[in-house]
Parts: structure tokens; sequence; C-alpha cells
């Protein structure tokens, strides 16, 4: 239930700057509803919502509690300058040497309370408090606790709705081509929305129950984020892998988006009509998919009538930089497709605005009014003429996982059945989260603050980052975060070969003889690309080259067995770190097998700076050190002593802790889950959170250990 009452989503034929809105308006797309999503109706509260908002009106209908009960009395913050982290440039460039990288991305020391000025760390901060009450009459501006910890809108938060709507429809998606663009909904993150999509689009479906033609299906990629797969397999859905390159999703060839649709089975259920995809730093490979791809799956989706779920945590992690790396990098084991690479094709024009893939810009687009957003590879939305395209955003790697806070964008009439199914379910994100996250972006209410209640006296200094400040402190991650990419990636490219000396055809240990000739090759042990987008290094291990390949490939599950074996050796001294292996991304148990094991995912986002260096170099040493083992016994002896030093080591208290550097076992981890640095929190960088309690006031701190 809801205390205000917010302005009717608008509906209007103009477009943001004054003119006709000519756009053609989307595609109905209900027959794909669920049979409960088609049914839902409006909340029965919804009709009072109206009546709320008359001065002097005697409220008995509402079952809400006395806002002046909530025993927080204010909610107060130190939160980071949007300057902060140094941005890097937008367009393709080679990077700096090792060294300079290194030192850019030095914090001083976290844990010292004395940090130097120069420290990111210890720059201005923005003092912002988030009153009991305002007496702003205009709910989208209102910021307050008796509004935010009320029960409230299901489509979110009034002032922080509507910033994140102008955001989407202005700036982020400023060239959606259907009448209206995309409505927006708020969300408790993107596994959230994920899942209400799954409510909204999919039936449930049992073996044991259900005709075979009525089974659905879910399109993926190859190699996939687990969580949303496992979300969709308990419905009985199938799963449908489609091929990828460096870049992304196939759209043709063998295994590509068009075979698998054109030549679909379906004696195993009706070809899908869902497509979940990573587009931009895909987890786990980390490809972007260029517009000229986009546009090649779009029309695939557009022609069998397939929607299109784009979760895109990571979009504003583009690293043009790469994309200058990889144009002359393929390698033994490259999987960059000829349409991938015909795809980067710089214009003549030095005026023309470059996406972080190499392709020019489309001319006749509108810009977003931020040199960094245009220069960005856009959403699925900028080319959906259908209005097919679900896109979901989050919170979790711009501010912090924590907040559990996102939204989703997609055309109004799938925005209002997912509306519905949210006031049933989640009913709106933390109103703690909504509040705090909408006073930093949009600043105090100076006018009709009240003071009545015990608590800060004086008024915030913060004046809100406002849209200029959100873009910036985007941009300023990327550059923190591009500069750790170059440097992970610069030490394993240094490192990638293995010298090998002597007449024999395998690793030389001993001393050749001085007096004899002798010729020193060298083996890639692995490859990997300068990853395009988001948090992730994809290493694909040159296993054929170990000497022991053809003795693991004899045997039924050999491969898997010698990669296992990989990753427990990098667990252990001296090298201590801990990597997640490439099959827990296999959408498929055949994926798994056939391919999964070759690779392993590197997580540079969350590893203290000072450890992203060394690590570096203890990773590659260990694949160094497990390419001399030629003695199946020293495999098979890892293998059987796994399962006791794994647990000999949660024992004692470190290897189940996903830290960076664990204080018991040492390991360093590149990680297991998509972690993100700490220090580039929105959350984090409010230094301390005051709640004033009655008069008690508890402060916690960003360096307490029990926070």
């Amino acid at each position: 239930m809801a205390t205000t009452t917010l302005p009717a989503m608008p509906q209007s034929t103009d477009s943001s700057d004054g003119a006709v809105d000519s756009r053609p308006p989307p595609k109905d797309l209900s027959h794909h509803l669920s049979r409960a999503t088609k049914s839902r109706a409006a909340s029965s509260m919804k009709a009072f919502y109206k009546y709320f908002a008359i001065p002097g009106i005697g409220q008995l209908a509402g079952g809400l509690p006395n806002n002046y009960y909530f025993p927080f009395d204010t909610l107060e913050a130190k939160v980071a300058q949007p300057e902060r982290w140094k941005p890097t440039p937008n367009e393709p460039i080679d990077p700096p040497p090792v060294h300079q990288l290194v030192n850019s991305l030095s914090l001083d020391d976290k844990n010292s309370k004395a940090k130097p000025t120069s420290s990111p760390l210890n720059q201005p901060q923005s003092q912002i408090a988030v009153p009991h009450t305002s007496h702003q009459p205009n709910p989208i501006r209102k910021i307050d606790l008796s509004s935010a910890l009320q029960y409230g809108t299901a489509q979110g938060y009034p002032p922080l709705y509507y910033f994140i709507r102008q955001f989407t429809q202005d700036h982020l998606h400023p060239n959606c081509p259907y009448k209206g663009g995309p409505e927006v909904i708020l969300t408790c993150g993107n596994t959230d929305g994920f899942s209400k999509v799954l409510t909204a689009f999919t039936n449930e479906w049992s073996e044991e129950k259900d005709w075979v033609r009525d089974r659905e299906g879910l399109l993926c990629e190859e190699f996939a984020y687990m969580n949303a797969v496992q979300a969709a397999k308990p419905r009985g859905m199938n799963v449908a892998p489609v091929k990828m390159d460096d870049e992304g999703m196939l759209a043709t060839g063998k295994g590509g988006l068009k075979d698998v649709l054109e030549n679909w089975d379906f004696k195993t259920g009706r070809r899908p009509h869902l497509m979940y995809t990573v587009t931009m730093g895909q987890n786990p490979t980390s490809g972007v998919l260029s517009l000229a791809r986009r546009r090649e799956i779009y029309a695939l989706c557009s022609k069998y009538d397939v929607i299109i779920v784009e979760d895109d945590p990571y979009w504003y992690l583009q690293f043009p930089s790469s994309t200058a790396l990889n144009a002359d990098r393929v390698g033994p084991l490259s999987r960059t497709s000829a349409s991938s690479k015909a795809a980067i094709t710089p214009p003549a024009d030095a005026n023309t605005t470059l996406l972080t893939t190499g392709e020019a810009r489309p001319s006749s687009w509108k810009s977003s009014g931020f040199p960094f957003l245009d220069s960005l590879v856009p959403s699925f939305i900028s080319i959906d003429t259908d209005g097919r395209v679900i896109r979901l955003d989050t919170f979790s790697k711009t501010v912090a996982p924590g907040c559990r806070l996102g939204w989703i964008s997609a055309q109004p009439d799938i925005v209002e059945r997912i509306l519905r199914i949210t006031e049933t379910s989640t009913q709106q994100p933390s109103g703690f989260v909504q509040s705090i996250i909408a006073e930093t972006l949009l600043g105090p209410d100076h006018s009709g603050i009240e003071t009545t209640k015990k608590g800060s006296s004086a008024l915030p200094d913060g004046e809100g980052w406002k849209m200029p400040g959100w873009v910036r402190w985007l941009e300023g991650l990327r550059g923190n975060y591009e500069r750790r990419m170059q440097t992970m990636c610069s030490i394993l490219d240094d490192n990638k070969y293995l010298l090998k000396t002597g007449r024999r055809n395998s690793i030389a240990t001993d001393e050749v003889d001085a007096d004899e000739w002798s010729v020193v090759t060298k083996t890639p042990v692995y490859d990997f690309i300068f990853p395009v987008g988001g948090m992730f290094i994809w290493l694909n291990i040159n296993f054929p080259a170990h000497p022991l390949y053809k003795t693991y490939a004899a045997q039924p599950g050999g491969l898997a067995r010698l990669s296992r074996a990989m990753w427990i050796f990098w667990t252990q001294k001296p090298y201590l770190v801990l990597v997640s292996p490439g099959t827990i991304f296999s959408p498929t148990a055949e994926i798994a097998a056939s391919d999964g094991w070759k690779y392993f995912r590197l997580c540079f986002a969350a590893i203290n700076e000072s450890e992203l260096a060394p690590t570096s170099h203890r990773l590659a040493e260990g694949v160094q050190g497990f390419f001399r083992i030629k003695k199946v016994d020293e495999i098979e002896k890892m293998l059987e002593e796994d399962g006791i030093s794994i647990e000999e080591r949660i024992e004692e208290g470190g290897l189940g802790r996903l830290v960076d550097v664990d204080e018991y076992t040492g390991i360093s981890q590149l990680i297991v889950q998509s972690r993100v640095q700490a220090d580039f929190w929105i959350v984090t960088e409010i230094s301390a959170l005051t709640i004033h309690h009655k008069g008690v006031v508890a402060v916690v701190d960003r360096g307490d250990p029990a926070g």
C-alpha cells in the first residue's frame, strides 16, 4: 500500500525534447505471457491511492504503521565525490607499461587511519542526511524516512524512480525506436528481476503431468551465468545453449542462433521464446557484443518471435584499450570469428564517435548528452523496433551488491505486468536503500526539513550528484577497473609461453651440455583476449601441450581430471591462488564434458591493489609449474588428497571465506564469485552510517570488521 499519489506514467505522444513522437508503438507480446500473469489484476488497494493525497483527509483506510513510531530519526552518511576515481580515455588506445599501471592503482594503506592526502580515499566527501519528515509537497522531490520506510509503490520510491526513468530514457537509451521509449520498474537486483521475468513469460512444466509439446525453452550462451540458468531449470524449461566466440553469442554458423532456431527439434518441446544473454562484459567470457552482431541476432529474434532478456550489470565497464590490443591478437586458441573482425571498421571521419568495439556510432543517432555514454556499445533497446527487449540493470556493480537494488526497462505493457507480479511478491526494494541512494543522487531538499525530532540539527552539506555526477562516477569506476584489467592481462601476457631447451620433445630440467648445439622453443600454455568489458579474464589452457595430455585423453573423463588437478595445484604453496573452473559456467553436462574443463575464469575486480600484480605472477608461475609435471602419480596424488586438504583448510577457518587474501590459508582469490572491489562502492564510500534513535547515536564505520 502507498501513502503518496504518483503522477500517472506518461503516455504522451511528445518526445523529451518537445517534438511530436512519430515512432511506431511497440508490438503486442501478450501471447507470450504465462497463464498466471495473464490473469493478474491490479491491487485492490490501488483504487484508494488517489484519496490518500486529499488535504486534511482522515486516513482510516490503509493498514499503515504510524511513521513517528519508526525507531529512526535520520539517516546520515559521508559520501564520495563523483570525481574520486580517474577516468580512462573513451578511444581505443594502447595502455601504459605495467609498472605505471600498478602505481596508478595504489590506494595506499586502506587500513591506516592516517592516509596521505593524495589517496583517493582521503579526498573530499559530502555529508548527506535523510530527515525524518519533509514538507515538500511534490512526491517526486520528497525524500524522507516517513515516506521511504512506509509501505511504498511497487514501481519504486518516487524520487529515485523518476531519476532512473529519466536516466534510462534520455541518456542510456535515447535512441529507442518505439513510441514513448522504455518504461522502468525498480527491483531488488537482477536476480529478482530475472525471476519476475520468468514468472511473467513462462509456465511451469512437469515431466510427470504435462505433454512434452508444451515444454518451454530458454536460449542462452554456450558459457553462461549459471544463477539465471538454474532459476529456469526448476520450472521444467529446456535450456538451449548457443555457440559463441570471443565477442559473444553467434548469430550464424553451426550451433549459432539461426541454426538452433531453424533446426529446432520439436520432440523436445516448444521452440524457445525467451533468450537470456549478458551482452556487455559477458560472464564468464568478458566479450562485448558489437552493434553489427546485435542487429543480426535481433533480426532472428524478430523472425522467430523471441523475447530478449538482456542482463547487463557490467554495461559501463567497457574497455576501449582492449579493442586496440586485440586487433592483432589471434593466438592458437583464439575463438574470434571472421564476422567479429569484420565489424571493427574505424571510420575515415575523425569527428565520428567510435564505440568500444571500434565501430562507428550511427551519425543519425541522438547523443546521450555525455561523451562517455556515447562511446559505449548500446543496448539491444537501441534497435528494438518490436519492443521485445527486457533489460535488467542493477546498482550491485555501481554502488554495492548488498544494496539489492536494480531496475527493469521494457515496453510499458510488459512493465505493467511485472508491476502486478511485484505488488504481490517483493512489493518494493528496501526503503533504507532507496532513500540513501536517492539522497546521494538527488541531494537534500533544504526547504521544508522538519527538525523537531532528536538528531542532527545541522543541514547536510551534500548537494547531490545529479545526472552529471552520476555519469562521472560511472566513468571513474570504468577507469579503475580498466587499469586493473590492464595490469593483470599484461602480466599474464608476458608469461604465457613455456620455454623448452634441448633436442628432446619434452621439457628440459637438467643443464644442456655446453658443447652441444641446442634449440630454445616457446610453447603457449594458455591464451586469452584482453577483456573488452566486465570483470573477468577467460583463460583458455593449452592442455594438448601438457606432457600427460595423451595419457589422460585416453581415459573417460581424464581431461576433466587433469583440469581439476591444475585447479588444485594453484591452491597449494607457493602459488596459493583460487580461480573459477569453466565447468561451473557450462549450461549443460555435455558442454562441461566437451569444453568447460579447458577454461578458468579470473576476476580482477575484488582483490586488493597490493595483491593484484603478485597474485597474477603466481597464477602464471602455477601454470608453468603444472606443465612441468611428467608423472601420473603426482597428478593422482593431488586428486586423491584434494578433499582432505580442503576440509583441513576449512576447519582452520580459511577456504570457506570469500576474502581477497585469506588470513588463514593465504589463498588469493580471483574469484569464485563476481565480487566488486569494496573501495569502489558508493555504500562503502559512505564512510560512516549514523542512526539517531531516541537520542542514542550508533555509528557503523567502514573500517569496522564487525560491519
